[in-house]
């Protein structure tokens, strides 16, 4: 069997200046994460922005609901900024509120927006039949609001980033492009064409979705999509609603993976549903992977593919978590490139069961083959309406013998129910101490108390089998 040998290549792309930190062009991938606490719980949040800066985020996103958020994170940049020459830009995640994105912009470095739900109102689940006029009036409207944004941030120097998620697509993208990869993709360029259009370049673009192949074919699309609209903005990459433990780093891997793997990702962040800290070690050594191995080159070691099976042999040694991320990042790759439907992981420096069944967390995380229950859960924010790692561990007890089955748990009506837009069923927080379950994208019980949700959730499972 021969070696194959894989040559990291950057993709070319522009350089973005953000606050001190420069992303794209020659520049090193940059780390991210996302604060968990309340953005108006000032000093919890300038704790935790040291937290994860000591442990090597080169980035830090904060929710911003409103115009109460946007004061605090004023607060907490200019506090940040004073004790910190050298501090790592702050970004504001923005969601529903245009005039939101615009007070934001005035007092962060960046702003993220979400194409979806900019100026379309939250997502129904229609479908719209526009006429070609119909449809070209929503596009100048879109265009006309863009606009304003983009006066401010050329005034204060603040970067964008049009933040795409797979779930949150509006209605009028879904009627005419459908639950797909031209849907994601022209979503986002409806937003770059009228940037380009009054030359604005100081953009981020991403487009995530929890399920790992959408998301990879998503992102390859854009990319060529960007190239013949001869455009370069530099690539923010991440596996939404990743989860956590081994199969939330296992599934970034596969996704971030196979796009590094080819040159894409100027950006990354691995999100998982634990402290915000964690993710950053994990996220470093899956960039250091492919930027810092010897040359920029990494050889897969008899790999080939016989009979649908993919048959990877490594001999890397290394702590077993680091192993998993660099073994998932190159399998969800090959697994793809020979449309293969099984996987064989070889290396004599692990036990062969723990190789095992890390072969069958990649196929999963892959969307090959289903082993096991699949959790998609939300990595926490300012939103969150409730104790997440505590409900995740409720609803994994009671749940891991449902084989084959997705679940989602998130943490606020902004990540459901279209952040699980594939989910088989849903537990979304609706407020305090109050769930809303789902079934697919439709709302089953609403605003019950917390304490019965589990307990529904069960009841609402085994009614369907």
């Amino acid at each position: 069997m021969p070696d194959i040998t894989l040559t990291y290549k950057r993709r070319k792309t522009d350089s973005v200046q953000i606050g001190n930190v420069a992303i794209g062009g020659n520049h090193l991938i940059c780390v991210q994460t996302m604060a968990n606490v309340s953005t108006n719980d000032i000093n919890g949040s300038l704790e935790q922005l040291k937290c994860v800066c000591e442990a090597g985020a080169q980035m830090v996103r904060f929710t911003t609901q409103g115009t109460k958020e946007v004061e605090s994170l004023k607060i907490i940049h200019d506090q940040w900024q004073q004790n910190n020459p050298q501090a790592v830009p702050l970004v504001a995640d923005v969601h529903f509120q245009a005039d939101v994105a615009d007070k934001a912009a005035q007092v962060v470095e960046k702003v993220r927006i979400n194409p979806g739900n900019y100026i379309d109102p939250a997502r129904k689940f229609k479908q719209i039949n526009y006429t070609q006029a119909e449809y070209e009036q929503e596009l100048q409207q879109l265009a006309d609001r863009f606009n304003r944004l983009l006066d401010i941030c050329e005034q204060h120097q603040t970067a964008l980033r049009i933040g795409v998620n797979h779930g949150s697509l509006s209605d009028r993208i879904m009627s005419r492009y459908g639950n797909s990869v031209e849907g994601m993709v022209e979503s986002c360029m409806e937003f770059l064409r009228v940037a380009k259009k009054r030359h604005f370049a100081n953009i981020v673009v991403s487009l995530k979705a929890s399920n790992t192949r959408l998301m990879v074919d998503s992102v390859r699309k854009m990319v060529q999509q960007m190239e013949q609209e001869n455009m370069f903005y530099p690539i923010h990459l991440g596996v939404t609603e990743a989860g956590e433990g081994e199969d939330g780093r296992i599934k970034s891997a596969v996704g971030m993976g196979a796009l590094l793997a080819e040159g894409i990702g100027d950006t990354v962040r691995m999100s998982l549903s634990e402290p915000p800290e964690n993710e950053i070690e994990s996220a470093q050594s899956l960039i250091d992977y492919f930027v810092k191995a010897d040359s920029a080159r990494y050889t897969l070691v008899q790999c080939s593919q016989e009979n649908g099976i993919v048959k990877y042999k490594s001999q890397e040694k290394c702590d077993w978590q680091t192993f998993q991320i660099h073994a998932a990042a190159d399998c969800g790759w090959l697994l793809w490139k020979y449309e293969a439907n099984d996987l064989q992981i070889i290396n004599d420096h692990f036990e062969p069961t723990k190789l095992e069944q890390l072969s069958k967390d990649i196929l999963q995380a892959s969307r090959i083959r289903m082993y096991k229950t699949e959790y998609i859960s939300c990595p926490g924010c300012g939103r969150t309406l409730f104790d997440l790692p505590t409900v995740i561990a409720q609803v994994k007890a009671a749940t891991a013998q449902y084989t084959g089955l997705k679940i989602a748990i998130m943490g606020c009506i902004v990540n459901g129910p279209g952040e699980m837009a594939d989910a088989d069923y849903g537990y979304v927080g609706a407020g305090r101490d109050r769930i809303s379950l789902y079934k697919g994208k439709e709302c089953v019980l609403k605003n019950i108390p917390q304490e019965d949700a589990v307990k529904e959730l069960i009841s609402l499972i085994e009614k369907d089998k």
